[in-house]
């Protein structure tokens, strides 16, 4: 369950597919024994509202095959797989094209990781400019950042080594989230804790962070 402490009177509570995560909006004054007994007595409609999400559809699962609409950036584009003999590689093509080059007979497996391996070659180009704009903007020094793909978070930090961890999926989404993820974990160099200050910190350097939460949260 993720709670959020908001500019807002009410409480509000937000159930996202597609796994059925809780999602609380609560006004910041509000105390946690509140918040608390709000979701316990919402249980019933909680369960009834997961157990509805579990029984829709499943996405289909991506065979990385021509014609299948993949994203980057947060735009999407037909996969266009091309047989060849060379190493794996993929490029966005002039005619907005994302060309997946592949030997003859490559399983769905390694067609899937070379893909994965254009994403993290386009973070790769952005993040370090981003990283130094945003050292000089904070007055504060990333020791060293990589690249992962995680199942229930966007990005992670490590005060003591200083070091961040970006999701490989943000190359999907269009570049503001990436440097907003990128800013947030930045911001626990300055404060540990989601409280007052670390929701400061996030107001004066990308004011518009609860909306870009939000659709973070409610469209993995």
């Amino acid at each position: 369950m993720l709670v959020v402490r908001k500019r807002i009177k009410n409480l509000n509570l937000k159930i996202s597919p597609p796994d059925g995560r809780v999602r609380v909006s609560i006004p910041r004054h509000v105390p946690d024994e509140t918040v608390r007994k709000f979701v316990v007595s919402k249980l019933r409609w909680i369960k009834e509202k997961q157990a509805a999400l579990r029984a829709l559809p499943k996405p289909a699962q991506k065979e990385f095959i021509s014609g299948e609409q993949h994203a980057l950036w947060g735009q999407v584009y037909p996969l266009e797989v091309i047989e060849r003999w060379g190493r794996h590689e993929a490029m966005l093509s002039e005619n907005a094209r994302l060309r997946l080059y592949v030997k003859p007979n490559t399983t769905q497996a390694n067609r899937e990781k070379a893909l994965k391996a254009f994403y993290r070659t386009e973070m790769e180009k952005r993040i370090p400019g981003l990283v130094a704009r945003w050292e000089g903007v904070m007055g504060v020094r990333v020791s060293e950042w990589r690249i992962k793909q995680m199942k229930t978070r966007w990005g992670s930090c490590n005060i003591k080594a200083r070091r961040i961890w970006l999701n490989l999926e943000l190359a999907t989404r269009s570049p503001q989230y990436l440097e907003y993820i990128l800013v947030h974990e930045m911001v626990h160099l300055l404060e540990r804790r989601h409280n007052k200050n670390f929701h400061r910190h996030m107001d004066q350097f990308i004011p518009n962070w609860r909306n870009l939460q939000e659709v973070l949260t409610t469209k993995r």
